[in-house]
């Protein structure tokens, strides 16, 4: 369930006098800010975009790039773009990283989003680069974590429920087979995990534990480590289960010396109207302190209380 608290139907004309008030002056007043931004959904948010733009022929999006500054404006920023060009960004961000892509992204968004969900980004992400996202992936990545990737993003994957028990088993024992020869990279892994969908890989995951005592994950952990076999085994962790991927994420990033503020963000802001509660309930069960409480602890300012704010805490 989402945690951000927004009104039924608030004036998008309103907001966009209110957002112009807060933006001009000697100062800006970023505490109006976010008690507009912060409480409006996606559409609503769209809405404000656009009577913005009517009333004042300026776009919000860099209005609010140039008033504000640092984590607080990346959240911000993050924020008011629709969902799926939100996630183009942090998709092109990720293969832009240096020295090396940050495949942890890559993978999190193609193995999480449905496949609508996904195409729609794929389509965004043409429109705002004039690339294609498979492109781009293939130009900035080599080898086993190219062909990875590459697939992952490339495939709709069937989104029915439905499984075949036999092959589950028969898949099961494929990827036991390839990991007992340390073949991480065998064509056999690359294409169960990117082609089959999300309940068959959790049946083809489930006989493997049942079958060989231990979760793939944990043999896969055992290994030496790489780039690729780390990407697989995100992927694996994001399809089984997202909400305790997504709370080792937060929980990680608060503990790290000086925070790791980028991917505190983008959970926050990409989950808050998804499945933001649910992940705070396992991070409370994981942790025994509510993370509202540790992002409280961990943050500062007027970033703190947009994350806050996302989080669901009321005025």
């Amino acid at each position: 369930m989402a945690t951000i608290v927004f009104p039924d139907h608030p004036s998008p004309v309103a907001d966009a006098e209110a957002l112009r008030k807060a933006c001009q002056g000697w100062g800006t007043d970023e505490k109006a800010i976010i008690s507009i931004l912060g409480r409006r959904n996606a559409i609503q948010r769209k809405l404000i975009r656009q009577a913005y733009e009517d009333l004042y022929q300026e776009d919000l999006v860099k209005r609010l790039e140039s008033e504000l500054s640092g984590d607080f404006e990346k959240a911000v920023y993050r924020w008011v773009l629709d969902p799926e060009d939100r996630d183009a960004v942090l998709l092109h961000v990720a293969i832009k990283k240096t020295p090396v892509v940050d495949y942890r992204v890559i993978v999190e968004i193609s193995s999480i989003q449905s496949p609508e969900e996904l195409l729609a980004i794929k389509r965004a992400y043409q429109i705002r680069y004039k690339h294609s996202l498979e492109e781009d992936l293939a130009k900035h990545t080599t080898g086993d974590l190219r062909q990875f990737l590459v697939g992952l993003v490339s495939i709709y994957r069937y989104k029915g429920d439905e499984i075949d028990s036999r092959l589950a088993n028969s898949e099961a024992d494929i990827l036991l087979n390839a990991i007992k020869e340390k073949a991480f990279n065998h064509e056999e892994i690359i294409r169960i995990i990117t082609t089959r969908s999300k309940p068959q890989i959790l049946a083809t995951l489930n006989h493997y534990k049942d079958d060989h005592g231990s979760s793939i994950t944990k043999h896969l952990r055992d290994e030496p480590s790489s780039d690729y076999v780390s990407a697989v085994r995100i992927a694996i962790r994001c399809i089984s289960d997202h909400h305790k991927y997504y709370e080792k994420v937060i929980r990680q990033a608060l503990n790290r010396p000086g925070t790791d503020e980028d991917s505190l963000t983008r959970v926050i802001v990409t989950r808050a109207e998804k499945d933001l509660k649910e992940i705070k309930e396992v991070y409370h069960k994981r942790n025994s302190v509510a993370l509202e409480h540790a992002v409280a602890k961990e943050t500062s300012g007027h970033y703190e209380a947009f994350l806050l704010t996302l989080l669901g805490k009321q005025d």
